[in-house]
């Protein structure tokens, strides 16, 4: 017997989640410097969210032996966070970084308070590194 999957609508979600307004003003909360709360990390160092209009843009500083990485800036796409907090009315945003060799995309929202990035990594190079997922918490550090 094949189980039967009962998924959301559009129509069933938050009106406020298809508000401009709302998501305008939920994703300023995003906006700053974040730093990740382990200081001893080997993956993303730091992040700055930006926004100018109605368009977002994510510079991340990964963490390198000799100091920070920077990487370049990505525009990010909101979305709709899902999540428990602020009844599905706070926004998140995707990003994607292209480095020829690998593709890191990141999934970043705030969760009470807490800066939350899900970042993917795929290897292009044929290198025969494994991708991966890591999730990783930042404090806002303005």
């Amino acid at each position: 017997m094949t189980p039967i999957i009962d998924f959301k609508q559009s129509s069933h979600l938050n009106p406020a989640l298809t508000d401009p307004a709302q998501a305008k003003s939920s994703g300023e909360r995003l906006i700053g410097r974040w730093v990740n709360t382990n200081h001893e990390t080997k993956g993303i160092a730091e992040c700055v969210i930006a926004q100018d209009g109605d368009h977002y843009s994510v510079k991340v500083f990964g963490a390198g032996e000799d100091g920070l990485i920077e990487w370049p800036t990505a525009g990010a796409k909101p979305l709709a966070n899902l999540e428990e907090e602020a009844g599905q009315r706070t926004v998140a945003l995707a990003a994607e970084f292209d480095f020829g060799f690998m593709r890191a995309e990141t999934h970043i929202r705030i969760n009470k308070g807490v800066l939350v990035i899900v970042l993917f990594i795929t290897f292009k190079d044929y290198s025969g590194r494994s991708n991966y997922l890591n999730r990783e918490f930042f404090y806002r550090n303005d």
